[in-house]
C-alpha cells in the first residue's frame, strides 16, 4: 500500500526528528487518524524523499522519527515556463497544477501589455504547486517566482538556456516538437496573454536572442499554450 505522502518546508540532512506544523498534524492524527507508529513519507520539494513514523500523535504538534532518507535527482532539462497572468484565475490555476505534474522546473509569471490582472497570491499559487508534487509523487517542487514586467523578463540572464518566445503573429518560426536544432537540453519559453504579445514585445525578445516558435497549428488559450509547451519540452 502506498504511504501517505506530505510536504514540509524545511529539511536539514542529519535530522532525526521532525515536528511538522500544526495544519499537517491536524490533517495526519484527526482527519486520516493515524497513530503512533505508522509510516508516512515526506519531501521538502527540494529532492529529498523521507521515510518516518510517528513519534508522537498530538493533534497539533505531531512528531515524526526519520527512518530513512533517498535524494531524488532532479530531471536532466531544466524547464522554465513564463507566462502571463490571465483574468481568469482559475486557467492559471489548472495550468499551474498541469506544469507541476509534467515536471516543470520553474515558473514566471509575466505583466505583459495586454496582461488583464495584475494582481498575485503568491502563498496560494504555491500552495496549488505543493498540492499538485504531492499528488503526482515527486519531490522536486517548481520554483515560482514573483511577477515580472514582460520587459525585464527579456533582459534577465539565463545561463546555457534556450530562450524562446511562442506568438501568432505572422513571421518564420521554429517547430517546438523539433527539439534537435536547439543547443541544450534547458529552456525557457515565454507564453503571452490574451490578445497575444504585441509587436513592439515581440521584437523586444527577439533583440534579446530570443527564438520565435509555433507549438501546432491551432491557436490555443494561455493556459493551452502553457500546457503544450511544458509537455514537448519536458516529456521528449
Amino acid at each position: 500500500m502506498t504511504l501517505p505522502f506530505f510536504y514540509i518546508e524545511e529539511y536539514t540532512p542529519g535530522q532525526k526528528l521532525i515536528t511538522l506544523t500544526e495544519d499537517e498534524s491536524k490533517h495526519i492524527i484527526t482527519v486520516l487518524r493515524m497513530k503512533m507508529g505508522e509510516q508516512m513519507h515526506l519531501t521538502d520539494g527540494k529532492g529529498h524523499l523521507l521515510t518516518v513514523e510517528i513519534a508522537d500523535d498530538h493533534k497539533k504538534k505531531c512528531s515524526v522519527k526519520i527512518l530513512s532518507t533517498v535524494n531524488r535527482q532532479p530531471s536532466t532539462k531544466k524547464v522554465t515556463i513564463a507566462i502571463s497572468l490571465l483574468k481568469n484565475i482559475s486557467r492559471l490555476e489548472w495550468f499551474l497544477e498541469k506544469a507541476t505534474e509534467i515536471g516543470v522546473a520553474e515558473i514566471i509569471p509575466l505583466l505583459c501589455t495586454r496582461t488583464e490582472r495584475q494582481n498575485f497570491r503568491h502563498d496560494r499559487m504555491k500552495n496549488i504547486l505543493v498540492s499538485a508534487m504531492l499528488q503526482s509523487q515527486q519531490c522536486w517542487l517548481p520554483v515560482l517566482q514573483e511577477p515580472i514586467k514582460f520587459q525585464d523578463f527579456c533582459v534577465s540572464k539565463f545561463e546555457d538556456c534556450n530562450r524562446l518566445i511562442a506568438h501568432c503573429e505572422e513571421q518564420s518560426k521554429q517547430s517546438l516538437s523539433n527539439l534537435q536544432i536547439f543547443k541544450s537540453s534547458n529552456f525557457v519559453i515565454a507564453i503571452g496573454p490574451e490578445g497575444d504579445f504585441t509587436s513592439e514585445e515581440i521584437q523586444l525578445a527577439s533583440n534579446n536572442q530570443f527564438i520565435p516558435v509555433t507549438l501546432g497549428e491551432t491557436r490555443l488559450r494561455t493556459e493551452t499554450a502553457g500546457v503544450v509547451a511544458a509537455t514537448l519540452l519536458c516529456v521528449q
